[in-house]
């Protein structure tokens, strides 16, 4: 069976009260509608085609070719955002799935349940949940015999009507020739739209079945139409990511304050502390401990790694280092196997070598830091003269002394020393020693 789906993206997300399209809100690190646009990819084996309307050249920048578009210039309702897709699906295939942008916890498995249960000789399958708390959505009408015969939108039910607690979730399995045919049959609501609801009737008028597919996880219907249902969402899609992360082997001490990312991976073995996040495409390996209070962001850490309350940026860590409390890697950060950086420390732009320590209160921008070197506490490249910025260069086995000022652009030799408080201004040779201000080589014994 050759299947599509078409993605409903065109609502206007008024209730939102946002400049951003409604669909491109970030929800655990990705826009609303990549779950949907994901989702429908994995289940088809086809980009969906998104049916956009306002902002939709953002939306269409943000995804890119995941998706093919087609554009419902009027919101004239579901039903006629459906219509706007014929032409480019036309023959193309045999079901479409149709989703909406904007239920983004609507998981793969719930969409295979509905494409399974699609009937080739019927016309459709539909998703309904039993729930206390309507949400707005319809209510299934069924027959003496259970089934069913139609779908009544909220605001036109009857007070007996509005006690079914079985509800339509707006999620459809249409064969696509019955479809095509008959989306042009919809009556206009007295709002003038025209409803996808309406096709169950439809269906069962004309003596096909219509198979409601009955979902028990009613978290997955929770559509998104203003802040708060971000909120609910987001802490339904956070549960769901930490428990795939504890149920793969790593470890979350307190998963109510763990807050990860969908677009984040961790090895097993490893263990996350409270009140951590961890954002876009970061990385760790196994057996590391991170937090509490930490913040990685883009950033990729090794195995045996040690992170404690501090914040990585587009940043490095190699096996078996170590960083905190209190430190802080920005972009372009990092610290090789074994390197140690204390607490109150900064990178940017630099490296620190193979087993190099960096013990606290220091800032290394715009370096590069052989193995084994000893920064003292305090020490500080200055690298940017207020118009460029310039690096300094540190070989291995050299010792900083605390509070010394590497004034940039600047070269230490090998195996050299730096006493402490020295602003060095000229490069170091290898093994040399030098201190003051402005630091200068230390004289042989005699010669002081």
């Amino acid at each position: 069976m050759r299947l599509t789906a078409v993605i409903l993206a065109a609502g206007q997300g008024t209730r939102m009260k946002s400049t951003t399209p409604k669909v491109l809100h970030p929800l655990a690190g990705q826009p609303l509608v990549s779950y949907a646009v994901d989702a429908a990819t994995r289940v088809t084996g086809v980009a969906p085609v998104l049916v956009v309307g306002h902002g939709g050249d953002q939306v269409r920048e943000a995804l890119g070719d995941r998706a093919r578009y087609v554009t419902q210039a009027e919101q004239l309702g579901t039903g006629h955002a459906v219509l706007q897709a014929r032409t480019l699906l036309a023959g193309e295939a045999d079901a479409v799935l149709v989703t909406y942008a904007d239920m983004p916890l609507v998981t793969e498995s719930t969409l295979q349940k509905m494409v399974a249960g699609y009937q080739h000789d019927g016309v459709m399958s539909f998703l309904t949940v039993i729930a206390q708390d309507p949400r707005g959505f319809g209510r299934v009408v069924r027959d003496d015999t259970g089934q069913p015969q139609r779908v009544v939108e909220e605001s036109s039910c009857t007070p007996e009507q509005l006690s079914i607690r079985e509800l339509n979730a707006g999620v459809y399995c249409f064969n696509a020739d019955w479809l095509w045919e008959n989306l042009a049959k919809l009556s206009p609501s007295p709002k003038g739209e025209y409803y996808l609801t309406d096709m169950v009737g439809l269906a069962v008028s004309q003596g096909h079945p219509a198979t409601a597919i009955q979902t028990t996880d009613a978290s997955e219907l929770i559509g998104i139409n203003t802040r708060v249902h971000l909120a609910e969402a987001e802490a339904v899609i956070r549960a769901r990511i930490n428990r795939r992360w504890m149920e793969a082997g790593v470890t979350l001490l307190d998963p109510v304050t763990t807050y990860i990312e969908s677009t984040v991976t961790i090895a097993p073995d490893t263990i996350i502390l409270p009140n951590t996040h961890l954002r876009g495409r970061t990385t760790i390996g196994s057996h590391c401990r991170i937090g509490p209070n930490t913040v990685l962001e883009d950033s990729q850490i090794g195995s045996n790694c040690l992170v404690t309350m501090s914040v990585l940026e587009g940043a490095v860590m190699e096996d078996d280092a170590n960083i905190g409390p209190f430190g802080h890697l920005r972009k372009g950060a990092r610290l090789c196997r074994g390197a140690h950086m204390g607490n109150f420390g900064e990178m940017k732009n630099a490296t620190l070598g193979p087993g190099g320590k960096m013990g606290h209160f220091s800032y290394l921008g715009d370096a590069q830091i052989g193995a084994n070197v000893n920064i003292g506490a305090g020490t500080i490249t200055c690298n940017f003269d207020g118009v460029h910025k310039n690096v300094t260069v540190i070989e291995d086995d050299v010792f900083i002394g605390s509070d010394s000022m590497l004034v940039a652009p600047v070269h230490i030799g090998r195996g050299a020393k730096t006493g402490a408080g020295s602003v060095v201004t000229h490069d170091v040779p290898a093994g040399a020693v030098v201190y003051g201000v402005p630091a200068r080589p230390k004289r042989p014994a005699g010669e002081e």
